[in-house]
């Protein structure tokens, strides 16, 4: 499956609402999360795009990030009709997830596409049970549904490791993954920019020093 699509200079106001989102439901900040839904509705995210992007969190920071955050969010849906907002409740997944060893395969090209190579190392052999979770559960189960393009759910993933703590390698990782999905270089440098001005310094700290090794990387090869 190909989801990249043609990037503009910059980011959209869409795709930067998506930033704040995922990084206060990673750190577990409701009331600056609350708020940053709010924008994001108003910024064009429909219910179903917040939904999904709430629901990928728990794979980085866990089920009760995850689920404490769409609690907070049911109770913005249901603030904003009252007030007489009409939100777009936009897709839901339209591709048949498969099952087993079809899963399996799927996540596993999902996963080297992304990465841009098949995954492969020592943590692996050691822990294949984690190997088979990622490739059938993240990049099968998740990365499988259809309802918000991988270019969105790898800004969301960035903000999130971002604002976490010691998960330096695998924001690593992940700027190399959202290059890989067709967003720029002057695009990270901007959602850097969406974490200084409405998060914190330190996440986009993290995020800004991963974007410079991963442009190094690159420059080298």
């Amino acid at each position: 499956m190909t989801q990249q699509h043609p990037s503009s200079k910059s980011l959209s106001v869409r795709q930067q609402a998506i930033v704040p989102i995922a990084a206060f439901g990673a750190t577990g900040d409701m009331l600056r999360l609350h708020a940053a839904l709010n924008q994001g509705l108003d910024a064009g995210l429909t219910v179903n795009d917040t939904k999904e992007i709430l629901v990928q969190l728990y794979a980085y920071a866990g089920f009760p990030r995850s689920l404490n955050a769409l609690g907070e969010f049911m109770k913005v849906v249901e603030a904003r009709k009252q007030r007489g907002l009409k939100d777009a409740q936009g897709q839901v997944p339209g591709r048949v997830i498969p099952r087993g060893d079809a899963l399996l395969a799927a996540g596993t090209t999902n996963q080297t596409q992304l990465a841009g190579s098949p995954v492969k190392g020592a943590l692996f052999e050691f822990a294949p049970a984690i190997d088979e979770f990622l490739k059938t559960h993240l990049f099968g189960d998740i990365f499988e549904r259809d309802n918000l393009d991988w270019q969105s759910r790898e800004l969301a993933t960035v903000a999130m490791l971002s604002s976490l703590q010691g998960a330096d390698s695998q924001v690593q990782s992940h700027m190399g993954i959202s290059m890989n999905v067709g967003l720029t270089a002057s695009q990270l440098t901007q959602l850097a920019q969406v974490l200084a001005e409405r998060v914190d310094a330190e996440a986009a700290g993290r995020a800004r020093e991963a974007l410079a090794r991963q442009i190094a990387v690159r420059a080298r090869q």
